[in-house]
């Protein structure tokens, strides 16, 4: 079994080497992500930004001037609300009825790579640079990676915003608080519950 994984793994390691001579790399960066703690939105979002060169003042939409971007621990990476099992992947195999689907969860279990890669290639314009980006962006489930000898830069991601509550949900939330602090005290006060079962028996 560790002869098996051992094998996988180099596999994987000469896969994310693999390609990369079709890449010009003089002048470009190596920014590397860790996708721990991560949203996939917001981390899938910063990568395509990085991978298209819009981070750059000489950015221009028919060139490829884009950074090498690397995602370490992908399997940590976080979605918001129920997306884990209510979204879903969808694809053909070409044959009659043969829509095949694969929740998030199930997409994890089977590579968390992809997940990210989807989301980052969901994000890029479709045109003829869409495979030169795909070849310079490099997911790695764990922490290691073969790129130790090139001049890594660890990428900063902005801090984020949480939205402020809209005045309706807050009105919502404390009527929600007052209602709880209510039934609170109506259970730790006995007459209370006695006067309210006196003006049933009345009615």
């Amino acid at each position: 079994m560790a002869g098996q994984a051992a094998t996988a793994f180099s596999g994987n390691m000469k896969r994310a080497l693999a390609g990369l001579r079709r890449i010009d790399l003089d002048g470009l960066r190596w920014k590397v992500f860790d996708a721990k703690g991560q949203v996939l939105g917001r981390l899938a979002a910063q990568i395509s930004t990085v991978i298209q060169g819009k981070d750059k003042p000489t950015y221009a939409p028919n060139r490829d001037d884009g950074d090498m971007c690397i995602v370490l621990n992908a399997k940590d990476v976080c979605v918001t609300g129920r997306k884990m099992t209510d979204k879903v992947y969808y694809w053909h195999t070409g044959y009659v009825g043969h829509l095949k689907q694969r929740n998030l969860k199930d997409q994890f279990a089977k590579d968390p790579t992809e997940v990210i890669r989807k989301a980052v290639m969901r994000m890029l314009p479709r045109n003829k640079l869409r495979d030169d980006r795909d070849r310079k962006l490099r997911i790695f489930a764990g922490d290691e990676h073969p790129f130790a000898d090139r001049p890594l830069e660890p990428y900063l991601m902005p801090p984020r915003n949480v939205r402020e509550m809209r005045p309706r949900a807050r009105r919502a939330m404390v009527r929600a608080q007052k209602k709880a602090e209510q039934q609170q005290l109506d259970a730790g006060d006995p007459r209370r519950g006695r006067k309210k079962d006196r003006a049933e028996v009345t009615a």
